[in-house]
């Protein structure tokens, strides 16, 4: 128990898995995906402290417990802890996170973050932005003091496909999420995991095990850019179920060339320029 939470009022998922997910053997699916993932882009390598972010949603236990296995299968060593931080936004209590992780024999710890309950208080209407701002100096705190070189976070494969569109669409730019980065001053190797698992998998799995989710109060909101597109995907997908992996297809298999980037473009003055059709002699 943690004295310092308040009442067990956790949210166990209660959905039922998709028919797809019946039809396929949940932990062998989740453990290839994570495994391409670590394995294409070198997420993880001999000798690494692995921090997993736990968010209290059922993506980044789905990635925890995925670790856990892959780590014991592993042709290399690394270890793996876990961490919350507490930014005042919980819709329940973390207690039930902390009494699964107890007794899973998980090393947990939880931060609660003065500088975010503050800005909570003193601006409560503050963006996303600002707090993701707040939440990544926290993450770097506790992982420093947790002896880590990697930070897990549990963004999935339909994160990446929202990303793609959010920037396309509002920010004027083609990009989605990088699968493996570096924090700012290079001290930590920033991973994504889950990039090929969609939610219906990780839903299916915390399911089954009978993870103890937290929601968030950002992520019960509506009226967002991200609920506009989590909407738009659920009704294309009724009439095309394998869009994102056909989405996340399209971010490894780039064409810059027919893109308006000029930077990407064969534009060399002392070639010849053939006149456009509508200019040509008959």
């Amino acid at each position: 128990m943690l004295p310092w939470l308040g009442e067990n009022r956790a949210i166990h998922l209660k959905l039922a898995p998709p028919p797809i997910i019946e039809s396929v053997h949940l932990e062998k699916t989740l453990l290839r995906k994570v495994g391409e993932a670590i394995h294409r882009f070198r997420m993880i390598r001999d000798g690494d402290r692995v921090a997993v972010a736990l968010s209290g949603g059922k993506d980044s236990a789905t990635m925890l417990e995925a670790l856990l296995l892959l780590q014991k299968r592993a042709p290399i060593n690394f270890t793996v802890c876990a961490f919350t931080v507490e930014q005042g936004k919980f819709l329940s209590s973390i207690e039930p996170v902390g009494d699964y992780l107890k007794q899973r024999g998980i090393p947990w710890t939880y931060y609660r973050d003065t500088p975010s309950l503050r800005l909570l208080e003193d601006q409560p209407e503050h963006g996303c932005d600002v707090c993701s701002r707040f939440r990544r100096r926290a993450v770097y705190e506790i992982a420093a003091g947790l002896g880590a070189n990697v930070i897990a976070f549990g963004h999935t494969a339909d994160d990446f496909c929202e990303a793609l569109l959010r920037n396309a669409m509002f920010t004027g730019k083609l990009s989605a999420l990088p699968p493996i980065t570096t924090s700012r001053n290079g001290d930590y190797r920033l991973i994504r995991p889950l990039v090929y698992v969609t939610e219906d998998i990780t839903r299916a799995y915390a399911e089954r095990l009978g993870v103890p989710v937290v929601p968030c109060g950002c992520s019960q909101r509506t009226g967002t850019v991200r609920r506009t597109l989590r909407d738009m995907f659920a009704e294309l997908e009724v009439d095309y179920p394998h869009l994102k992996e056909t989405m996340l297809s399209a971010m490894g298999n780039l064409d810059p060339g027919r893109l308006l980037d000029t930077r990407f473009l064969n534009m060399r003055q002392d070639e010849p320029q053939e006149l456009f059709p509508i200019l040509s002699e008959a």
